[in-house]
């Protein structure tokens, strides 16, 4: 029960004593005290004056008074102007405490029966996956995660945006300078080779302009489906398929739903005809099909080109109604980059004026971009900084910084790279996640990398720490260890309250898509315990009683931060 709950209970038990009235629990205020009042928890007494028939003071003086007399769970109350504060005794504290230690799904809240899709990554077929596809791809597994944890269904989706314009330039390079190179010819990744095609095409384009007309002529073949430019077109997709798929796997990302743009390009033409029979749309006499959206306050909106190809919002009008139809979804969040705010409110405006009322269930969530101390990234330019070979930079980081501190000599070979990867991975992951999404970012590696301060690596090697205490540990101990008579500090206490909370921050971070809420969460448990580990003797603490009691501590505190960060989708090394 959270300590608003346990509250709300036992204030209206009291008002039912003291005023013989029946007050729904749910219907009573309860809130953090504010940090300038003392007391842990504050009941607003302002609604309550109808019932009471007296001053502000008077009502909460008197609940007050009931609840340090009959709930030994209450130490102490103020009341100040409609505001009753409550102070807690140990034994809430212990009682939490143990309860929150007998739930090993403690923070993972009460199923919903809701189904959400989370769209992310989402990446061309024309180029590698470089630091920003990092930010989006970590972003859309932590939010997934996040809010499968507030007890949702989710559905991890991805559409390769297969087919285009962009995918033809890398194609057209291919022909026109490559020589038939391949992978296994260049010993490059796939992906790396056609993402070099496509930085060749940009050069090639800034001195002949006019190559531009093949290109899409290239594309109106592909739509007609040519043999020989079908062809090239799957080849070079495979290529990049399979270095993707090793960069998921690097970055433990993984999707439920996989989509290709190519095969669903044809469900938005169709929804193009249907809106043209309706109005929706206009035909242009070059053949070109447009959504007029200025009376709404925006442009007018090209849904199809005059020679007859699709657009990107083509597709994401066919994709939205086959996934609503398909798989029944409450809500469908994608996770795209801020410079496409605009597409999103055309899209959701769009499928509006097409008559699906799901379209207020389309959520557009809307991150910065990351940059760099030089400045932004192009990929046309080839001034990206490429995701494989950031997730290698942090491995070695992680290695030397490790090698450096010189605690691993008896772990084997094997089990030092496995070490290494969780380090640097870690690093890289909680760098990104704790910045606010919406917020513009700067990726420096080696801040990231540090072990002391807010980054991935201290929290690790707060676990690993809490872990080292814990093997070393001579007596046996679990939640019964928790005793309600136990006399705990005063930053024993401020680590119970700091669990407690663990379910709060959840729903807090669902609510706002923000994984950055989990892991500051966890900075902040990880710094406490630090803290009180420096003040507290545990392992040389003479009574067994407060030994155990402190060992069960720790022990549920390496727990939920094990949880916190797996929401990041971090993983917390024993050892370090």
């Amino acid at each position: 029960m959270t300590p608003e709950a346990f509250i709300q209970q036992k204030a209206s038990a009291a008002i039912q004593a003291i005023y013989n009235t029946e007050v729904a629990q749910s219907s009573l205020q309860v809130a953090v005290t504010r940090k300038e009042f003392e007391g842990d928890y504050t009941l607003v007494t302002f609604p309550l004056l109808k019932i009471t028939r007296q001053a502000p003071d008077a009502t909460g003086n008197a609940i007050g008074q009931w609840l340090v007399d009959n709930v030994p769970e209450i130490a102490a109350f103020n009341s100040v102007k409609g505001f009753l504060n409550l102070s807690f005794s140990p034994v809430y504290w212990n009682e939490s405490l143990q309860e929150i230690a007998s739930n090993e799904d403690f923070g993972r809240l009460p199923a919903t029966g809701r189904r959400i899709m989370v769209e992310f990554s989402s990446p061309n077929t024309n180029k590698p996956l470089h630091l920003g596809h990092i930010r989006n791809n970590l972003l859309g597994d932590s939010v997934s995660r996040l809010l499968k944890a507030c007890g949702n269904e989710v559905i991890k989706s991805t559409i390769v945006n297969d087919r285009g314009v962009h995918i033809c330039k890398s194609m057209y390079a291919w022909e026109k300078c490559f020589n038939g190179a391949t992978p296994e010819s260049t010993g490059k990744k796939g992906d790396h080779l056609v993402g070099d095609c496509y930085v060749a095409y940009a050069k090639m384009e800034k001195e002949h302009p006019e190559i531009i007309d093949e290109v899409h002529r290239m594309l109106v073949d592909w739509e007609a489906g040519d043999p020989h430019v079908r062809e090239l077109w799957s080849m070079m997709n495979g290529w990049v398929y399979k270095g993707f798929d090793e960069t998921y796997a690097a970055l433990g990302i993984s999707f439920d739903q996989v989509d290709h743009e190519s095969e669903t390009y044809l469900l938005g033409k169709e929804l193009v005809q249907k809106g043209l029979r309706e109005g929706v749309f206009e035909k242009e006499a070059d053949g070109s099909v447009w959504c007029d959206l200025t009376a709404d306050g925006l442009d007018r909106k090209l849904v199809l080109r005059g020679d007859g190809t699709s657009v990107y919002i083509t597709q994401d009008l066919g994709t939205a109604e086959r996934r609503f139809n398909t798989y029944k979804l409450d809500s469908h969040v994608y996770v795209v980059g801020n410079e496409q705010d605009y597409h999103f409110q055309v899209l959701k405006l769009i499928l509006k004026k097409l008559g699906f009322a799901w379209a207020d269930q389309i959520y557009h969530l809307s991150y910065g971009m990351v940059e760099l101390p030089e400045g932004k990234m192009k990929s046309r330019e080839g001034t990206v900084v490429d995701a494989d070979d950031l997730i290698e930079s942090m491995y070695l980081e992680a290695k030397k910084t490790s090698e450096e501190s010189g605690k691993l000599e008896d772990l084997s070979a094997e089990e030092k790279d496995k070490l290494y990867h969780i380090i640097g991975l870690g690093a890289l992951k909680y760098f990104i996640i704790k910045v606010d999404p919406r917020k513009t970012m700067l990726f420096n590696p080696k801040e990231s990398i540090d072990f002391n301060g807010n980054t991935g690596p201290f929290i690790q090697y707060t676990h690993a720490r809490i872990c080292s205490i814990l093997r070393k540990a001579t007596v046996a101990f679990g939640p019964e260890s928790i005793q309600a008579d136990a006399q705990p500090s005063a930053k024993e206490i401020r680590l119970a309250k700091l669990l407690g909370l663990y379910p709060a921050k959840v729903a807090e971070a669902g609510a706002a898509l923000s994984p950055a809420v989990i892991a500051n969460y966890a900075y902040e448990l990880a710094k406490e315990f630090n803290q009180y580990y420096h003040d507290t003797p545990i392992l040389r603490e003479a009574d067994e009683a407060v030994l155990k009691y402190r060992l069960e501590l720790i022990r549920v505190l390496a727990r939920t931060l094990r949880s916190a960060m797996a929401l990041l989708g971090i993983e917390l090394p024993e050892r370090m």
